[in-house]
């Protein structure tokens, strides 16, 4: 079980003003993935990993990277409800998050967390602070990890590439395929249709 299962996220919006969706907890055991591209106060991605009925979530402020030498700065935020993995709008000003919200890349995704050779489930690895999966995306594929290097109030994780054939320090796939893997509409152009 989540540990505030989705209050926080619920307690955070205003569902008579925004088209995010309440949501409610999954009861599938699925290993899903979701990247958001959200352009709100500051540009940033949201990572998120389908963990216990849940998209548990992080902010990444410069996108996940394809270069194993390149570690991406990931905050966690509030566990988000399944559904919002194929939210794609804009969040109207005043409230929390405002700003367009994209759909950059999804997927499946397998937990490769091990502990003295033995698997680790993902809630159990993201308790103590680091996990390894790979990502079958559109975009993103192959091995990466999730460190904790800062516990309480400001926690924060690291996402670095793991050294694999997805890897490519060439590849900056932020910058050069900035469309929705689910519209295939840019910021721009989903800020545009929801005015």
């Amino acid at each position: 079980m989540a540990e505030d299962d989705l209050k926080k996220y619920r307690g955070k919006r205003d569902f008579a003003k925004t088209r995010e969706p309440r949501g409610r907890r999954g009861s599938t055991a699925g290993a899903r993935f979701v990247i958001q591209h959200h352009d709100a106060s500051t540009d940033h991605y949201d990572f998120r990993l389908e963990v216990d009925g849940v998209l548990k979530s992080w902010s990444v402020p410069k996108g996940p990277s394809t270069d194993p030498r390149e570690k991406r700065l990931a905050v966690p935020t509030e566990d988000h409800p399944l559904e919002y993995g194929t939210f794609e709008g804009v969040i109207p000003e005043g409230e929390y998050g405002a700003g367009t919200v994209l759909v950059w890349d999804a997927g499946t995704y397998e937990n490769t967390t091990a502990r003295h050779g033995e698997p680790v489930p993902m809630a159990d690895g993201l308790h103590r602070g680091h996990v390894t999966f790979a990502l079958h995306g559109e975009k993103l594929t192959g091995g990466y990890a999730l460190t904790r290097f800062r516990t309480g109030k400001s926690e924060s994780w690291l996402l670095v590439k793991a050294r694999d054939d997805g890897a490519d320090a060439r590849r900056t796939p932020v910058r050069t395929q900035p469309e929705s893997v689910r519209s295939g509409r840019t910021l721009d152009e989903v800020a545009g249709d929801d005015g």
